[in-house]
């Protein structure tokens, strides 16, 4: 089955009739979000999508579909009348596409790569079944040896559906961040937008007209923030190959994204040794030091130059207060800074989703950072925590595995 994805029924009734002619079944979604829907609902062997729609447009669509299991090896095939110039062309390829036709598109061509891309799925499949046929009968015969082949046959079985459900369960979390991410930017923008406006146009001789605007565009901008962050909690389920990282580079890039923040606050931090290279993903062990430096400097005290010194040790057990040993099979990387600190009674609470200690008013935040760094190193298979006594700055433990492992 393909679907065509449009939002202008015109374009979709030809390119039917087209399919029809060679006896191909299609179905049709006016919308990125219909199409979504479509797909936990039905398995389709390829997609031709627009690129131009309101709402999501095909970029958007392509990717939310390549960050599911479910739907990542589903081919897609751009089609568009309007983005024709090559950084489009190009957008399309590395958003997941397979191909990227322009109109007014050759039929006798255009039903030729779809012939073809079907067929490459099909196969794609057949090869997958016979993978897990000759995986499921290895298996079966190493049980056989053991007298084990039906417990071990409706284990497998449990397991499977287990993890289907699983699948779907996250797949569909997924495709509703994504829906509900664009659909919530959207008012955000406009209200930013017309608050700013009404702010330029109509409040200028209004007393309190200048506080009221900024504090509602300040509003918006919180909630903006809020949604990145949901976005980026909701991606880490996504399982990711992970490679070797130099944690000295992922520093010096985070320092550089905040270096007007440090020349702000002249604010300084010391890197003591050569940082470790980990097994990890560079994006996501990113995310976990902008965190840890940006709140030394987010919390720092109003009359002291914020210090961040960042430090890194071997272990031999996946322990905090483990001894430091020359060779070890963890690598311990504290983050120390001479910011206001927290209760120590608090150090569990730091690490909750929307948690936070002090009030947005004073620091800004949406209580969501500390939370993403947790399930980033727990994804690294290691640990991190928090110790720190008010007024007294905070520091901040990783322990990370020297061996690489893959990331789940």
């Amino acid at each position: 089955m393909i679907l065509i994805v449009d939002d202008k029924r015109e374009n979709i009734l030809p390119l039917k009739k087209i399919l029809e002619l060679h006896k191909l079944e299609a179905e049709e979604a006016f919308s990125g979000e219909e199409a979504l829907k479509k797909t936990l609902q039905k398995n389709y062997s390829l997609i031709i999508l627009d690129v131009q729609m309101p709402g999501m447009d095909g970029f958007e669509v392509a990717e939310a579909l390549a960050g599911s299991s479910r739907t990542r090896d589903i081919p897609i095939i751009f089609l568009s009348a309007i983005n024709k110039e090559k950084r489009y062309i190009t957008k399309g390829y590395e958003s997941g596409g397979v191909d990227y036709i322009t109109k007014p598109a050759d039929p006798d061509l255009f039903i030729l790569k779809v012939k073809t891309f079907l067929k490459l799925y099909q196969q794609q499949n057949e090869l997958r079944d016979i993978r897990d046929l000759l995986a499921k009968e290895i298996e079966i015969r190493k049980d056989a040896q053991e007298n084990l082949e039906e417990k071990v046959a409706l284990r497998t079985n449990e397991l499977q559906q287990k993890n289907e459900e699983l699948e779907l369960s996250n797949h569909e979390l997924q495709q509703f961040a994504w829906v509900v991410s664009h659909d919530l930017k959207e008012p955000i923008r406009k209200i930013e937008i017309f608050v700013k406006l009404l702010g330029e146009r109509c409040l200028n001789e209004e007393p309190n007209g200048p506080y009221y605007v900024r504090r509602t565009i300040l509003a918006a901008e919180r909630m903006n923030s809020l949604i990145n962050d949901l976005l980026a909690y909701s991606r880490l389920s996504s399982p990711v190959e992970s490679e070797i990282c130099d944690l000295n580079e992922i520093v010096e890039e985070v320092n550089t994204d905040l270096e007007h923040l440090f020349e702000e606050k002249g604010g300084i931090i010391r890197i003591h040794g050569e940082l470790p290279k980990v097994a990890g993903v560079p994006s996501q062990l990113r995310q976990v030091f902008q965190n840890l430096i940006g709140n030394a400097l987010k919390f720092a005290k109003s009359d002291t130059k914020p210090e961040i010194d960042v430090t890194s040790e071997y272990t031999e057990r996946l322990e905090f207060n483990a001894a430091v040993v020359s060779k070890g099979a963890y690598h311990r990387i504290t983050v120390k800074d001479n910011g206001i600190g927290f209760d120590q009674d608090y150090k569990e609470k730091i690490f909750t989703l929307f948690q936070r200690l002090h009030h947005k008013d004073v620091y800004e935040g949406t209580g969501i950072g500390l939370s993403i760094a947790r399930k980033i190193i727990e994804k690294h298979q290691g640990l991190i925590t928090g110790e720190s006594e008010t007024g007294q700055g905070a520091r901040f433990i990783i322990l990370l595995p020297v061996t690489e492992k893959q990331i789940v």
